[in-house]
């Protein structure tokens, strides 16, 4: 099956409900929120604080979760945050694709969009923004589209911001919760020069080390770096950027698997291109594209198994069900694209 008729198939799957407490101590993101769309509101709430040790397993677990709950898509190498054309002013404007066409960017039917609400909203409500941000989104569903609204702002950031939170980063000298990449990303390349010392990433060129689950890897339109150099010249400076979150690092196919926000609107899976070369780790085949990855932020932890993906407990407990008559259809497709095998049931 390729993966663009995996895509088309995996993007009717039904969301996986998270996980009880028992299985995956997370407090869900509409935890965080309170009221209904259109009367939404932020319920502050701290975040989590734990060991090192117990953070690269946990940021895996926890962007896993959130996979599942949006349906297990699965998104194209190329397919970056969703945003609204400048000046536009509407959620569904024409913007350019990857491929550089324009066309009608796709819209949640309204039966989900109502379903990922508080979970999107409970993604901004750990960052210093996030009440007036849900107050205007407030104002969107008051408006024609109602619940099928778009999000006014990129929520791709936010959602990175939050699984770090229920990670264990709660520490803003740690982690800088914030609803633009570029905050955290410019963390990371202080924590390089020696600057931050208690940030738990540490930014690197595509390629320069080892890639783990855990880490982040991250990539900018406008203006389009190639690598931390470059931005390192614009720190402090708004950028339009995107991160993903490795979870498995798949050395038989030779790529990097990777879950980001916002990724055709909802929480997606990437399977991107990587190369092997003698006596080094695998690397991401950047190309020469428009958009290629320049910052490799690397965790600060102990690494953990390369098919992090696989030993999740959300992959554990939907793929022990994937040969039921009942469920079969809800994974099978996404799981078959990605490479994905429960590591036990």
């Amino acid at each position: 099956m390729t993966l663009a008729a995996a895509r088309g198939t995996s993007a009717q799957q039904p969301g996986f409900e998270r996980l009880p407490a028992h299985v995956l101590d997370v407090v869900a993101p509409s935890a965080r929120v309170r009221g209904v769309p259109g009367a939404m509101a932020v319920q502050p709430r701290a975040c989590r604080t734990l060991p090192t040790g117990d953070t690269r397993r946990r940021i895996v677990d926890v962007a896993v979760q959130e996979w599942g709950f949006f349906g297990f898509r699965v998104a194209a190498p190329t397919d970056v945050e969703e945003t609204d054309a400048p000046g536009s002013g509407t959620a569904d404007a024409d913007v350019p694709s990857p491929d550089g066409r324009r066309g009608r960017r796709s819209r949640l039917p309204p039966a989900e969009a109502a379903r990922v609400a508080a979970s999107i909203a409970g993604y901004w409500a750990i960052t210093p923004e996030g009440s007036w941000i849900v107050a205007r989104q407030n104002d969107r569903w008051h408006g024609p589209d109602g619940i099928a609204a778009r999000w006014h702002a990129p929520w791709s950031a936010a959602f990175v911001s939050w699984v770090m939170c229920e990670a264990g980063l709660g520490a803003t000298a740690q982690f800088e919760r914030a609803i633009a990449h570029h905050t955290y990303i410019d963390q990371a390349i202080r924590a390089r020069d020696a600057r931050a010392p208690e940030a738990a990433f540490v930014a690197h060129d595509a390629g320069e080390t080892a890639i783990a689950p855990g880490d982040l890897l991250c990539s900018s339109r406008r203006p389009a770096y190639r690598t931390i150099a470059e931005r390192r010249r614009q720190m402090g400076v708004g950028a339009r950027s995107h991160c993903d979150v490795v979870v498995q690092v798949d050395e038989a196919r030779e790529r990097i698997v990777a879950i980001g926000g916002n990724v055709r609107g909802v929480v997606s899976l990437k399977l991107l291109p990587a190369v092997r070369e003698a006596g080094r780790p695998l690397r991401l085949d950047t190309g020469d594209g428009e958009r290629p990855v320049f910052a490799h932020l690397k965790l600060r932890a102990a690494p953990i198994d390369a098919n992090a993906l696989g030993a999740s407990p959300t992959i554990e407990a939907s793929g022990c069900v994937v040969g039921s008559a009942t469920r079969a259809s809800r994974v099978a497709v996404p799981f078959a694209a990605a490479g994905i095998t429960a590591a036990r049931c």
